[in-house]
């Protein structure tokens, strides 16, 4: 196949790889095909349909290693589905009867692109996989090679996406800061509210990382300076039934012997719970393009602060959450060596020909590969099983 341009976008929520796998990308075209021209869709798919693009000059890939250094996404990100018409209508991203995949077609034939290289969660590479779909059906000879990102570490089949390693870590970074605070009065409760929609990996992941920095500290009980106050005592995620009953009364015991009581909660425990309470009392669960709930605003920690304070007799209850900060961050060493072997295969498939999301396949013995767009789907469960997890319940006593 000869690729003459490649177009990337990022798109979905931010996660700490976006701006190294842009950068790794733009490196390894350099390295092995210098040749070929690059263009990036500002803002995703946002930018793709309106037209909206930067030509990645020989400055830029000259010092695209810098790019290695920080979060967020130099290109942007936004949510779009393609195959929501009357969002992407009401938005102005198309007028009222074009249909988004032709227009996205359209606009990548205008642009002479070869080669799409998505980089998301499992609505950008669905989204991908509707777009190549429309593109083979319409003989518009145009690979996809996607790479996976998520901080929920959440995509079907692949064994691990990129970024959530390190969001686990800047969130037990977050965790720590925010635990810090249980002196602050007396009977503090602490919420600690992680980012995980349908998968409670990152809040897993978080507690284990917390817990393991916690083992490592020096502490001075005759200040008040205990291991068992700066502890993690509840870890809850969706997959996982929630006794609130029985855990108010186990957390009642904690508060009275410790004076706090410190919880790491998934953004999606519970909100089966919320969604049918706020219907119930005729409110409105909003949704984004995708169908999803706009978890921030209903608030699950803030649910869950106020099933536990009264019977906690909490005298003071903090929520915060660590989902923005932990998805800006910049990719950790653990991140970087994943998304540098990632990258470098993406470009080896894309110059081949070889459409697909890029990742270690769990139903092909962890092989890295170009895994076929109708393979791939989102909120793949986190395992509760996980020997790592089950250890870091028994080790706070919920198990």
């Amino acid at each position: 196949m000869s690729v003459r341009r490649v177009a990337l976008l990022t798109a979905g929520g931010f996660a700490p790889c976006l701006s190294s796998a842009v950068g790794g990308l733009i490196e390894r075209y350099t390295e092995i095909a210098p040749e070929v021209e690059i263009i990036a869709y500002e803002h995703g798919y946002w930018g793709l349909l309106l037209g909206k693009k930067t030509v990645i000059d020989d400055e830029v890939r000259k010092h695209a290693g810098l790019l290695h250094e920080f979060g967020g996404s130099p290109i942007g990100n936004s949510r779009v589905k393609l195959t929501n018409v009357a969002d992407c209508v009401k938005r102005g991203l198309v007028e009222e009867g074009q249909d988004p995949l032709a227009v996205a077609a359209e606009q990548l034939k205008a642009d002479g692109v070869d080669v799409l290289h998505t980089i998301g969660g499992d609505d950008t590479n669905t989204t991908a996989a509707d777009l190549a779909a429309y593109l083979a059906e319409n003989d518009y000879g145009l690979t996809v090679v996607g790479l996976p990102k998520t901080i929920d570490n959440d995509v079907v089949p692949i064994r691990q996406s990129l970024g959530a390693w390190t969001a686990a870590e800047e969130a037990a970074k977050f965790g720590r800061n925010i635990i810090g605070e249980h002196r602050s009065g007396p009977r503090m409760l602490i919420v600690h509210e992680v980012m995980g929609r349908a998968c409670g990996w990152l809040t897993a992941a978080a507690a284990m990382k917390y817990r393991e920095d916690l083992e490592t500290r020096t502490f001075l009980p005759g200040i008040g300076l205990t291991k068992e106050r700066w502890d993690i005592h509840a870890v809850y995620v969706p997959e996982s039934k929630i006794d609130l009953d029985a855990e108010a009364a186990r957390l009642r015991a904690v508060m009275d012997e410790v004076g706090n009581v410190n919880i790491f909660l998934s953004e999606g425990a519970g909100v089966p719970e919320i969604i049918a309470e706020m219907e119930a009392s005729g409110q409105e669960v909003k949704r984004d393009p995708f169908g999803h709930v706009r978890l921030d605003e209903i608030n699950p920690g803030q649910w869950f602060a106020k099933q536990f304070a009264e019977k906690l007799g909490a005298e003071k209850v903090m929520v915060q959450k660590s989902g923005y900060f932990s998805r800006a961050a910049a990719a950790n060493a653990e991140d970087l060596r994943l998304i540098k072997s990632m990258t470098d295969y993406a470009v080896e498939c894309a110059l081949r020909g070889e459409a697909g999301v890029i990742g270690h396949d769990e139903e092909d013995g962890d092989r890295l590969k170009a895994i076929p767009f109708p393979r791939i789907a989102g909120h793949k469960p986190f395992d509760t099983a996980t020997p790592w997890y089950v250890e870091t319940l028994e080790a706070i006593g919920q198990a």
